[in-house]
């Protein structure tokens, strides 16, 4: 008792056809959506078959499905590289911001000198501001 194995061009229009047969919701199997596995089922190989055999039908049922991997590699990149452009802003402004401070610590230290300056000039009356002097002989 052998069993004839079907050649690749049937066994491939039978996996077109149990395909099709899910897309209208008439499969035999009951499948109600399209996946790797339903259409082995419906064509009545196994999953590997189809992964090992005709990768282009599994392409094909996930490219359907919304999951090809093309897409889903496309996709991943497109968001990465937007992530990558987000990242270099921040940067950017994070440097900019930095900058800023130092900016404004340098002028913070200036002013509170400044401010030691006149609590010693207004609190002792022997401290001689030099500067007012120097404007009074001008």
């Amino acid at each position: 008792m052998t069993s004839q194995r079907k050649n690749a061009e049937t066994r491939e229009k039978e996996l077109r056809l149990a395909i099709f047969r899910i897309e209208k919701g008439r499969s035999r199997a009951k499948a109600a959506k399209l996946s790797v596995a339903a259409v082995a089922r419906e064509a009545g190989v196994t999953p590997a078959l189809i992964h090992n055999h005709y990768p282009a039908i599994a392409e094909e049922i996930r490219v359907k499905q919304g999951a090809s991997v093309r897409q889903q590699r496309d996709a991943k990149h497109d968001e990465l590289k937007l992530e990558r452009e987000k990242n270099r802003a921040l940067r950017q402004q994070l440097d900019e911001i930095r900058h800023q401070m130092a900016k404004l610590a340098s002028i913070n230290e200036v002013m509170l000198e400044e401010n030691r300056i006149l609590k010693a000039v207004s609190a002792d009356s022997k401290v001689v501001n030099l500067e007012s002097k120097r404007c009074e002989k001008s």
